[in-house]
């Protein structure tokens, strides 16, 4: 007699993605979330941070040009005003106007140089982007993944 024993079929191990519920899906998603959070915020410090130091490398120098400029205007000031008040020692003025008037010429011609180059930094500074570029396409990129997968 030929019995036929009907074999049942070999049980395939669930993945470990079946066997998760719900709850521990959207516990991993809320720490993945939480990891690209905390992956984007590294980020946008290390922006910020390259930002600041350009703003603030762009600070010193204009303020080390300051001070050149001002050694610089006060040792050449005297000398071209003595120089310039030798150009008047032929004029009816007295010697006190005519160190005056030499005192002024110069301080006017380094005081338009001096704008010229805190006009020139200032606009240089203003070129410089504050908004971090790279964060902000990520973060454009995670939207659009968002989007999609939700």
């Amino acid at each position: 007699m030929a019995t036929s024993i009907a074999a049942a079929p070999a049980r395939v191990p669930a993945s470990p993605v079946d066997n998760e519920n719900l709850p521990n899906l959207i516990s991993r998603l809320g720490d993945d979330v939480m990891e690209l959070v905390d992956t984007k915020i590294s980020l946008l410090k290390v922006e910020v941070k390259e930002e600041a130091n350009t703003f603030i490398r762009g600070g010193v120098l204009i303020a080390i040009g300051g001070v050149i400029a001002t050694v610089g205007f006060v040792l050449v000031n005297v000398a071209v005003a003595l120089g310039v008040a030798t150009l008047f020692a032929g004029s009816n003025l007295t010697p006190a106007a005519q160190y005056a008037l030499g005192f002024v010429v110069t301080g006017a011609v380094y005081l338009v140089l001096g704008s010229i180059i805190v006009m020139a930094m200032k606009a240089r500074l203003a070129r410089q982007s504050v908004v971090p570029p790279k964060t902000v396409e990520e973060l454009r990129k995670d939207t659009q993944w968002l989007k999609k997968e939700l």
